[in-house]
């Protein structure tokens, strides 16, 4: 049938454009007269001229034309209609494809008085009738005609006026005037016609048997030859009379409307024909449709069960909900006999929508787990449907571009004209967030929404689509753990469902920030979350203690960095020396550090104790209090043993009021006595001390500093450094290795230079043998180290403190 298609019933053509041909293009209408000029057809010229523009089934573009419409050719009993349609794939209708489409339609003989009811005109055309002795007379002198009727026209049939009958006054117009307000008439050697937009300002709206009629009252005066004639050319067509209930539409149309009877006395049924679409149907037809037609003394009813045969559903949206409308285009034929016109023949058009229903819309996943896709299917729809864009983590892609997301787009068409949409994601999509569930299980979740729009009413409405797979393929973070003589070490090979997951000592967060402040190490490079902390330090915990150990523990916990849940717990348990709890320095000078064990929490550090009660701990932490004094003092007991001297004390613990302790750490320090010997002595002036050179290799750190605390190092990120002139840098100079306590560091020289280089000029020095350069403006100044946790050894560290400057040649600032 190629693109366009047409069919006749009686007096009226239409003419199908195909839904498939035309699809995704944008058209123009035009109807050609006979000389080929082509009238682009609009809303107003359509219900002027008797053309009609409409979409039928899964969105088919439908023309109707009446057999008297404006540009139709009439020849004996076939009227032609010729349409003209221009199609392009962009608005501006560039790069047009002309499809030009004639069709002729035999109309048989007419009835005396013929009415058209279509959606958006009505049409009245009576027979003309001219007595015979009005036949019979000869006209000598046309142009009297305008001596006597100036507005009347000279030719033969013409149509002088209509004069319309209205409840408070008649109006008359010519048919100039007429034409302007949107009447359209037409008169040929047999008929007058006249045909009505429903907005035209003379239309009356008259109720009879409750159903609501548009009404419009007139008479037309034509001239042949001398004589003036009129016909009555009412016409009238229901507004109403649908009705839905129970799953069925019904139409009622009253018979013998008043306007269309005024003086008939007598009346008689002549026909009654139904049918869809402009086909009339049998009634056999009729019956496997289960349509009923019912034609009773005073009106003609029709039954149509909702979702029957031969009419349609179409996509309709209210407030942002999809729903469903029920569409068939019904037509009603009535002929009937009355003493006034003889033959009436009445055709009503009625396109009948049912109110919505709402529409629930299917959402399935297919997961193709050998591909790792998520199928999605959306749908089904009706054809008047198109997917035109989806919105992925809140950024709206259309759809031939959704595939640079990932994202494939197939559509799904079924045998009765509906379709789905089918999107496939890969699981390893970014969009699609991924979530540990259990065990070895991964919940994989599709989150998109998807914009629709129906066409020709181009609604908009959208579908927000949740799609979930649990996949076997979570690889959980697993651990080594170990200890060296004073850290215990955790690494952390990551899985793949660690990736939001972060560290945690209990409830407090393992931070780089927190690491740092606690002297702990944490480092991730990816792959691997390594953890260090000291033996003494505030999250380990000490579970069992003897003689010969300490039974050390750190726990970590790995947490869901989104909903805090708890996901992983390791652990690490080393055994350590008691030894690592004493320093015995070489000038008498003990360090001890007690430590809490598990389950005394309630036990304060602060408040414990040396057998001399005064003496308390330098140094406080949560689990941990460190002592430090001279073995002469703080209640030290000694004892020799020929080599050795041993002095003995302990930490204790006294809950207040008691005199006895509830926590005892004993602790002793053994040094060795040279043997005693009697030597001759002669006094001599002794030699100047001196200092025996050695060599060794020595591991030393230069530090910057943000504060004069000396907590927190600036890290190798954070360089270049930037300061303000005259603001305080703090410096740090440690002895790494070797860790012998015998060893005092001291600076000679500290200089500073222009670039990075330790050898380019120019030079300043910041420290001069040990001192301060005296020719500072703002001297260098050193600052004490004490013993801490950070600081076992203060003698191996030396801090200064400089403040900024440039270096100036003249008055220029000298850079790199």
């Amino acid at each position: 049938t190629g693109p366009m298609s047409s069919e006749c019933l009686g007096n009226l053509l239409r003419i199908t454009l195909s839904a498939e041909y035309f699809e995704n293009k944008y058209l123009s209408l035009s109807v050609v007269d006979q000389s080929g000029t082509a009238w682009e057809l609009s809303e107003a010229m359509a219900a002027q001229c008797g053309y009609r523009l409409t979409y039928g089934t899964w969105s088919s573009i439908e023309f109707h034309a009446s057999a008297l419409s404006c540009h139709s050719h009439l020849e004996k009993d076939v009227f032609t209609v010729t349409i003209q349609i221009k199609a392009s794939p962009t608005p501006d209708l560039s790069n047009v494809t002309t499809h030009l489409k004639s069709a002729s339609c035999h109309y048989g003989s007419w009835s005396p008085r013929e009415l058209i009811c279509e959606s958006n005109y009505m049409e009245v055309s009576v027979r003309r009738e001219v007595p015979q002795t009005i036949k019979d007379f000869v006209q000598d002198e046309p142009e009297d005609w305008t001596l006597v009727f100036p507005e009347a026209k000279a030719e033969e049939a013409s149509i002088w006026q209509i004069v319309f009958h209205q409840p408070e006054e008649k109006r008359a117009l010519l048919v100039s005037n007429a034409w302007s307000a949107g009447y359209g008439l037409n008169a040929t050697d047999s008929r007058v016609l006249l045909r009505v937009p429903y907005t035209a300002a003379q239309v009356q709206l008259v109720e009879d048997q409750g159903i609501t009629f548009s009404v419009l009252r007139s008479s037309t005066f034509y001239k042949y030859k001398w004589v003036i004639l009129m016909v009555d050319t009412a016409v009238a067509c229901p507004a109403d009379g649908v009705d839905y209930t129970n799953k069925t539409i019904t139409w009622t149309v009253p018979k013998y409307i008043p306007p269309l009877s005024a003086g008939v006395t007598s009346f008689k049924d002549v026909l009654v024909e139904a049918g869809v679409d402009l086909h009339k149907l049998s009634a056999k037809e009729m019956a496997s449709r289960k349509y009923v037609l019912l034609n009773e003394l005073n009106a003609i009813t029709m039954k149509i069960p909702i979702g029957a045969e031969g009419g349609h559903y179409k996509t309709s949206v209210s407030n942002g909900q999809l729903g469903a409308k029920y569409t068939i285009n019904l037509f009603l034929e009535h002929q009937w006999e009355d003493n006034k016109w003889g033959l009436t023949k009445h055709t009503i058009i009625k396109e009948i929508e049912t109110p919505i229903e709402q529409v629930e819309v299917a959402i399935t996943n297919n997961l193709n787990l050998s591909a790792r896709l998520m199928n999605v299917t959306v749908g089904t729809f009706l054809p008047d449907v198109e997917l035109v864009n989806l919105t992925i983590e809140g950024v709206a892609v259309a759809v031939p571009e959704a595939v640079q997301h990932g994202y494939l787009i197939h559509k799904a068409r079924y045998a009765n004209g509906s379709k789905a949409y089918i999107i496939q994601v890969p699981l390893d999509a970014p969009s699609v967030k991924k979530e540990y569930m259990r065990e070895d299980m991964r919940a994989y979740t599709l989150n998109v929404t998807l914009t629709f729009i129906t066409h020709p009413s181009s609604e908009t409405f959208v579908i927000p689509v949740t799609a979930l797979s649990a996949v076997k393929d979570a690889v959980l973070p697993s651990v080594r753990g170990f200890c060296d003589g004073r850290n215990l070490h955790l690494i952390i090979s990551h899985g793949n469902v660690d990736q939001n997951w972060l560290p945690f000592i209990s409830d407090w967060q393992l931070s780089p920030e927190a690491a740092q402040k606690y002297n702990y190490s944490l480092r991730d490079n990816g792959t691997h979350l390594a953890v260090s902390v000291p033996f003494l330090s505030s999250h380990v915990s000490y579970e069992g203690f003897h003689p010969s150990a300490i039974k050390a523990s750190f726990y970590l916990t790995l947490k869901d960095g989104i909903t805090s849940a708890q996901r992983r717990d390791f652990s690490v348990s080393c055994i350590f020396s008691p030894s690592e709890l004493i320093q015995c320095l070489p000038n008498g000078t003990v360090i001890i550090t007690a430590i809490k064990l598990v389950g005394d929490e309630d036990l304060d550090t602060a408040l414990l104790v040396l057998r001399d009660r005064q003496c308390k701990p330098s140094l406080v932490a949560e689990k941990t209090a460190t002592f430090k004094f001279n073995v002469n003092t703080c209640g030290t007991s000694r004892k020799f043993n020929g080599t050795t001297m041993t002095y003995e004390n302990e930490v204790l613990y006294f809950r207040p009021g008691s005199d006895t302790p509830i926590y005892q750490l004993k602790f002793f320090c053994s040094y060795a006595v040279e043997q005693t010997v009697d030597v001759s002595y002669e006094s001599k002036k002794n030699p100047p001390s001196s200092i025996k050179t050695g060599f060794g290799c020595l591991a030393l750190s230069l530090k910057l500093f943000k504060e004069k605390s000396y907590s927190e190092p600036y890290l190798e990120s954070e360089y270049p450094v930037v300061k303000y002139l005259r603001e305080a840098l703090y410096f740090e100079v440690e002895l790494l290795q070797p860790k012998d306590a015998r060893l005092d560091l001291n600076l000679d020289d500290c200089w500073a230079t222009n670039s990075q280089s330790q050898d380019s000029l120019p030079q300043w020095h910041v420290v001069i043998h040990g001192c301060e350069n005296n020719k500072d403006s703002y001297r260098t100044v050193f600052h004490k180290v004490n013993y801490s946790l950070r600081v076992k050894f203060p003698q191996h560290l030396k801090r200064f403190e400089v403040r900024m400057f440039t270096f100036v040649q003249g008055t220029s600032l000298l850079q790199e």
